[in-house]
Order: structure tokens, then C-alpha cells, then sequence
């Protein structure tokens, strides 16, 4: 099993899929890096050699911020937009679609489930 950048990569699954378990690398440059390291691309993850898993370590190293790195980087900017009083960064602290979504219907994954408000009571009617 490949570890690469702290993720086990599935072994049956082609390189170019298996890179793409690694948080900030999608098909478009998990093909590139595995073009740029000289890999087939029928390639499964147990076929690879050490020096094979090497060069592509060393590519994502020199050439993309992944995992850790990546996921401080997203919060650090949503940080900022928070903290400088954007319109992005109040939809962000009030969990709302931050890039012009309607809310009135759909939007359930960033509102989280329904919350049924009650009807307003009436009198009864005297008749």
C-alpha cells in the first residue's frame, strides 16, 4: 500500500484515481503528476516501485499544497474574510451559501436540517 503525504492509497484502484484520495488533488492533476513522473496510466497502486511512489512524492512536494497545509490555508482565508467584515465572511459565521445560492429552498447542507417553527395560535371563534 502507497502512503503518500499521510494517505493510504486504495491498492486496487489506478494511480491516477488513488491520487485523487489526497485532499487538494483532483483527476486533472493527479493525471499531470502521474504524466510528469512517467507512470502508465493503467497503472494500479500495488504495481508501483519505491522509486516510482518517490517521484511522486517529490512532484506533489515541490509542486501543490496538499492536506494539512491546504486545509489551514482554506480556514486562514475564511478566517480573514470573517474578521474583516465581508459579505462573504458574515455567510460564513451565519453558515449560510456564500456564493449567491438561494436559501429559501435547497440549501440544506450548509443550514443544517429543518427546524419546524409552530404556526401562530388563534382565538377560537365564538359563533
Amino acid at each position: 500500500m502507497a502512503r503518500i503525504e499521510g494517505i493510504d492509497l486504495p491498492n486496487q484502484k489506478r494511480v491516477v484515481i488513488g491520487l485523487t484520495y489526497i485532499y487538494g488533488i483532483g483527476p486533472k492533476a493527479a493525471s499531470d503528476i502521474v504524466a510528469k513522473a512517467g507512470i502508465p496510466l493503467a497503472k494500479r497502486v500495488h504495481e508501483l516501485s519505491e522509486d516510482e511512489v518517490g517521484k511522486i512524492k517529490k512532484i506533489i512536494d515541490t509542486d501543490y499544497t496538499v492536506e494539512g497545509a491546504l486545509r489551514s490555508k482554506v480556514q486562514l482565508d475564511m478566517k480573514r474574510l470573517v474578521d474583516t467584515n465581508s459579505y462573504r465572511g458574515s455567510r460564513h459565521r451565519r453558515g449560510l451559501p456564500a456564493r449567491g445560492q438561494r436559501t429559501k429552498t435547497n440549501a440544506r447542507t450548509r443550514k443544517g436540517r429543518r427546524v419546524t417553527v409552530a404556526g401562530k395560535k388563534t382565538a377560537p371563534s365564538k359563533g
